[in-house]
């Protein structure tokens, strides 16, 4: 069972740091991903994007991810608790920031915050986003199942799920 919420409110870690995604920041950070897919195919408004990224919920946790200087690479959400564990909503990284480790060292850092009390990780990435799956594949994620339109009419989503420990 899960006890208590692991998350703190910011982080400094090896390479970059997480911070709370502050007002510009969101709208930013927004107009950064709808040029990005699977937001540009599905046609996200910048708007909605920003809310999203600005708006309160208890259970989600919002970070900026920043590097060298505080320049933002992207953006990481995380529903805890969810299903046994924690629901990896969204993670972007900006294109030029894509390639480099920084996508395996945000879900290393997930993993590590959770595992001690979270079953599994889960994931949702459109059918059509091939470099999303491949990515979470070789992370150790297996699919379990698809669901028809569920962001849009004309898209599948892939529900992805990484056990981190056995229930007992």
């Amino acid at each position: 069972m899960i006890k208590a919420d692991p998350f703190l409110d910011r982080y400094t870690l090896s390479g970059f740091s997480l911070a709370p995604i502050e007002g510009a920041d969101a709208k930013m950070i927004a107009g950064e991903l709808i040029e990005m897919d699977p937001w540009r195919t599905l046609n996200y408004a910048a708007a909605s994007l920003e809310s999203y990224l600005s708006a309160s919920s208890p259970a989600l946790h919002r970070y900026a991810i920043k590097v060298d200087n505080g320049s933002i690479a992207g953006v990481v959400t995380v529903r805890y608790p969810w299903l046994k564990g924690a629901y990896l909503e969204l993670i972007g990284l900006f294109p030029n920031r894509q390639k480099k480790g920084l996508g395996t060292a945000v879900l290393n850092w997930l993993e590590r915050e959770t595992g001690s009390q979270a079953a599994n990780l889960w994931v949702l990435v459109s059918s059509f986003n091939d470099s999303a799956k491949r990515f979470y594949l070789r992370q150790g994620f297996r699919e379990i199942g698809a669901i028809e339109a569920l962001v849009s009419s004309k898209s599948t989503e892939l529900l992805l799920r990484k056990v981190l420990r056995q229930v007992t």
